[in-house]
This record gives C-alpha cells, structure tokens and sequence, in this order.
C-alpha cells in the first residue's frame, strides 16, 4: 500500500519504473525495450505476425512445434537476435547449418512471410528477431498452450557461426550433467531446463537420431535399457533397422491432437522419453523429483511462460547494437 500511495503522488517515479521492468535482465534501463516498443511507428506489427502465424500452423500443425525451437536455437547462440534465420555463404557456414540445425529446423519459410507482412506496413522498423520471438509465442497459443508476453525493441544480429552450435546447444544424447552445465552456462536451472525440455510435448524427429538408442546398446536387441520395453518396440516398427533415416516419428507417442500438455513428463515417468536427453531428466532423484512437479497443467503452464521469457531476454541486442534487417535470411 505503501508503494502504490508513492507511484500515484509521483507520475515521473511510474515512467521510471516502467522503464525498469521491462528491461532485459543485466542491462541497464533502456527507453527503447518494452511491449509497445513499436505502437507508434507500427501499430500494426503485432497483428501482423500473428496473422501469418495462424495461417501456416492451421495448414501445418506441426508448424507450432518448429517455431518454437528455431526460437530456442536462436536464443540459445548469442540470444534472439534472429542469427538462425542468416543464410549461409560463400565465406560463412551460418548457424541454421550447423550441429543440431542443418536438417531439423524450419518454419523460415514463416518468418519470411511474417517479414513480408510487416515490411510491406512499416518498412525497415521491425526487426525479425523481434517477429521470431512474437511467432513462437503465437504459435504456442494457438494450439492451446501457454501465452507468455513479449517485450520487444530486440535488434538483429550481423554474425552466424556454425561453428558456435556446438558448444551452445543440447545433444540429444546429453546426460544429466552435461544438460545441466549447458543450461547453466546461460544462467538456467535445473528447474527452468525440465520444464523447457517440455517443448517435446509436440513436434517430431528422424529415424536417424534415435537409432542408436534402437539397436546399438547393451539392452536385449540393442535396445537402450532406459527405453521403455514397450515403446521400443514400437519405435523400431516406425524405424526398422534398414529404414529411412529422415523418417518422422512423433516426439510424444500419446499425442495425436498436436496438445501442448504435460503428457511429455508423463511418459518420462513410464521411460517413454524419444531421446537419451530426455531419459537423463528422470536419471536422478532430483530430475525425477523436478519432471514429477511438470504434471500439473497449471504449473507445467506458469513455469513454461516464465522461462520463456527469461530465454527471450537473454543476451540481446538493443540499440544501437545490430540492424534492422529487410531480408530475414541476409545482412543489410
């Protein structure tokens, strides 16, 4: 009560704070990261993205699932500053070609359109790490999950590197601890890893990235022994041994409806995770105890929303930093 009684007899304190809140974490106040950042100069922007967005994921469901991981990917190199979306060159191998995105990342095609859009409306204002980070977030909502805001004022990165995959991404076949120490490098816990981990909830893989958990270990047939009996023989009927590698399997067995739900953590409980990273979150009594806690709708939501906001303001650029791109897949 007390604070209220000071913000309303001190209209300059309330600006002042606004400022505060809706800066990135470990920078100082900007004037220029907030969620209207672009109600002046493109009313629109928002919209705008939002449109394109509900229009490829209601043509392609699976859609959702890609967008939000090219969001993480993004975040998870130099933060969002839409290095992802770069091409690669002559002289440059980029991000998107790089350990764990070459072949299993999309949704551009989105992007590209999303960019369109805006640049068609308010030309060279929105910046596409800005309309990466707004469509994952659509793309979640419209399939029923949770909706977490999204500042914006985000400015787009000049540099791509494949070579920074590799240190800065998760491997399917991460342990616990090597989970952990990556997630911690970009100052998550162990906490805020379960429960991004539940993106898994929806999208798919390849045949190729679980074989070996299939038919090249110490288990009966080759079968990881963490694997769920049942659920391997399931999933070798989908990737027989001579298959095509780039087949698709689902990432959750139980959904058939696209869900974002806490089924994910569900089948952990019964080792039904599809990758070893998955199976090294119920390897411990603190993972378990951690995966147990993600059941609940409610919480897997509030949790969900919150650590993707923290990954959103992660390490990124803000003016003068970086550009404003007119093509998503180029530097200006």
């Amino acid at each position: 009560m007390e604070r209220t009684n000071r913000l309303s007899m001190m209209p300059i304190l309330i600006w002042t704070i606004c400022v505060w809140i809706f800066s990135p974490p470990g920078a100082e106040a900007q004037f220029d990261y907030r969620v209207k950042f672009y109600r002046e100069e493109c009313p629109q922007a928002r919209e705008l993205v939002k449109d394109v967005v509900l229009k490829a994921t209601a043509a392609d469901m699976g859609l959702s699932a890609a967008l939000l991981r090219l969001n993480f990917h993004d975040c998870f190199i130099r933060g969002c500053d839409g290095s992802v979306l770069l091409d690669s060159n002559f002289t440059n191998i980029a991000e998107k070609d790089g350990f764990g995105n070459m072949f299993s990342l999309r949704g551009y095609r989105v992007i590209d359109d999303a960019k369109a859009a805006v640049e068609a409306v308010c030309p060279n204002i929105v910046s596409c790490a800005d309309i990466l980070t707004l469509a994952a977030r659509d793309a979640i909502a419209s399939i029923g999950g949770p909706a977490w805001r999204v500042t914006s004022g985000r400015r787009d990165g000049v540099v791509s590197y494949a070579s920074e995959t590799i240190d800065n991404l998760p491997a399917h076949y991460s342990d616990f601890a090597d989970l952990t120490r990556l997630f911690a490098k970009k100052n998550f816990t162990a906490k805020e890893m379960v429960v991004l981990a539940g993106a898994h909830t929806i999208g798919r893989t390849k045949c190729g990235m679980i074989h070996g958990r299939l038919y090249n270990n110490s288990g009966p047939d080759g079968v990881d022994p963490t694997l769920n009996a049942t659920y391997a023989v399931e999933l070798k009927k989908q990737c027989p041994f001579r298959t095509n590698f780039f087949k698709h399997v689902p990432m959750d067995p139980t959904n058939h409806n696209n869900t974002f739900d806490t089924n994910y953590f569900k089948n952990l409980q019964h080792h039904k995770g599809l990758f070893k990273s998955d199976a090294a979150l119920v390897s411990n009594v603190k993972g378990r105890a951690l995966v147990a806690l993600q059941t609940s709708t409610r919480r897997f939501f509030l949790d969900f929303g919150a650590a993707m906001e923290k990954m959103i303001n992660t390490e990124i650029l803000i003016s003068p930093q970086g550009e404003i791109r007119t093509n998503c897949r180029h530097t200006n």
